[in-house]
């Protein structure tokens, strides 16, 4: 029988014989397998045993090297932020800062190396993108003056303005450490003491809550900062990123439905949309306040759970997002973001949750990644180190003299007056008190009459629902919380979660805004 399409026998032959040779020349060139320390490896198929029924030997060094760093693989994962989505970019100035700041980040023309770290914030590091959480949006700039991290949300504002109490609120929101589940009811037996995170956990259970994709959604730095020029002046400022691909947010329905099709739905878009070279892109603008206007505030302006309404936003210059990582764990993993990376020009403003935070990321990134994590190529500046910091493990600079101290005249070290932080005058006692200015609901009522009417049934149905199985008296403070930043909100999500309308009016007659 004679064929008449298809490859003759012989075509066959020669195809599997020359896809043999290059097969072999491939295996010659090959490079050697080896150990950590470079030398190669003899067998990586065969434990070494005692004989061909006996016991493993200890001494198989690549059985036991191999076993030793699979342990390690995981660093200790992060309380919050946990799953975190990175990018490689760059942030151009289009409108320089020099009237506010000496920082090189911010001149006219500026083109600097940046990192974003995408996050969830509650939840842990597998766990579905589509859960509701805030967003984290951490920026690292490589500045010509060093590394400066500005480490927000997608929220502009937070739950709490103290950073005392942040380890109580992340308690909170994780699982019960009992039964190991989500349970809504812890949540809101501490924030019905939290009357300041009522425009905040708005944001939440609205539609913000569950973004579509990491490219569709604004960053903030949330808390204030202070800016300080070559004169010496200082300006408080709040930074915000927009999206110059629009906001776009999952409705309730649409979570269920991509959650059922794909849990890595925001990393996934983000990572598709970079290798195809549809790159995105963020503006960032500052808000603009002189000292003497923080007094000019119904509320305390430096208050993290506060928004600045009616002050102008002021673009400075933009953001593309263009490199997707080239390693996950060596660069979004051991990325190591805290407030404290700050750079002359660029100081923290009094803001009490920020001054905790100050301490607390760069402190907890020691923790997860050892005293010297900003050597790691991701987290090290683009510009010369020259301290006395010395040692610890995995110390990898090349120091090369013997002092390691200062001051010195065998090595002088110059102290740069120009890095100084600015002056505060202060006075009165030390304290520990509220702050006087709180002003607790009215902005979470503006936020929700800028909802659309769909979006505030979503916001209703979300957030009453999660309220309906908590202890009685927690839900009534907390609806009259919502009531009192708008009687129709609150009115609605009393509805939902099934409590007492004439008890929630009672309850918000008491509370003063």
């Amino acid at each position: 029988m004679t064929t008449t399409t298809g490859l003759g026998a012989f075509s066959q032959r020669r195809i599997l014989g020359a896809l043999a040779a290059s097969l072999l020349s491939f295996s010659v060139q090959a490079a050697t397998l080896t150990r950590d320390n470079g030398a190669s490896v003899g067998d990586n198929q065969n434990s070494q045993t005692a004989g061909t029924v006996g016991p493993v030997l200890l001494q198989d060094v690549q059985l036991i090297q191999k076993l030793q760093r699979f342990d390690r693989e995981r660093i200790p994962e992060r309380v919050v932020h946990a799953r975190g989505t990175g990018a490689h970019g760059t942030f151009t100035v289009t409108d320089g800062l020099s009237d506010l700041t000496k920082a090189k980040v911010f001149a006219v023309g500026e083109s600097t190396p940046v990192f974003v770290r995408f996050s969830a914030v509650v939840h842990g590091n597998h766990s579905p993108e589509t859960l509701r959480d805030p967003r984290g949006f951490a920026t690292k700039f490589y500045t010509a003056d060093g590394n400066w991290d500005l480490v927000g949300n997608n929220f502009p504002t937070f739950f709490i303005r103290d950073a005392i109490k942040f380890p109580d609120m992340v308690h909170a929101f994780k699982p019960d450490p009992q039964t190991n589940l989500d349970d809504d009811s812890r949540r809101f037996d501490f924030f019905s003491h939290v009357p300041e995170a009522t425009r905040t956990l708005t944001e939440l259970y609205s539609n913000s809550g569950t973004p579509a994709s990491y490219r569709e959604m604004d960053g903030n730095g949330v808390h204030a900062y202070k800016l300080i020029n070559a004169k010496g002046e200082v300006h408080y400022v709040k930074f915000h990123w927009k999206s110059l691909q629009g906001i776009n947010n999952l409705d309730p329905k649409q979570v269920t439905e991509v959650q059922g099709r794909d849990y890595s739905h925001m990393t996934n878009d983000l990572v598709a949309h970079i290798k195809k070279g549809d790159f995105p892109k963020w503006d960032l603008y500052v808000q603009v306040l002189n000292p003497q206007d923080l007094s000019t505030f119904d509320f305390d302006p430096l208050d993290a759970t506060k928004i600045w309404p009616g002050v102008p936003e002021r673009k400075v210059g933009q953001m593309v997002l263009n490199r997707n990582p080239a390693n996950v764990f060596q660069q979004t993993e051991q990325v190591a973001m805290a407030p404290a990376n700050l750079v002359p020009g660029i100081e923290p403003s009094e803001d009490r949750l920020l001054q905790g935070r100050v301490f607390s990321y760069a402190d907890t990134q020691m923790y997860r990644l050892g005293a010297n994590a900003l050597q790691l190529p991701i987290n090290a500046p683009k510009v010369a180190v020259n301290n006395g910091n010395q040692d610890g493990a995995m110390n990898t600079a090349s120091t090369g003299t013997g002092v390691n101290y200062q001051p010195s005249r065998l090595m002088p070290r110059e102290e740069l007056h120009a890095a100084r932080y600015s002056q505060l005058a202060l006075s009165g006692s030390t304290q520990q008190a509220k702050i006087q200015r709180e002003q607790n609901f009215k902005q979470a009522g503006d936020l929700y009459r800028s909802f659309t009417t769909k979006e505030r049934k979503d916001l209703i149905e979300n957030f009453g629902g999660s309220l309906a199985n908590t202890d009685d008296e927690s839900k009534h403070i907390m609806l009259s919380f919502l009531y009192k930043a708008d009687p129709e909100y609150g009115t609605g999500v009393t509805k939902v979660a099934k409590g007492d309308l004439a008890r929630v009016k009672a309850l918000a007659t008491k509370l003063t805004d």
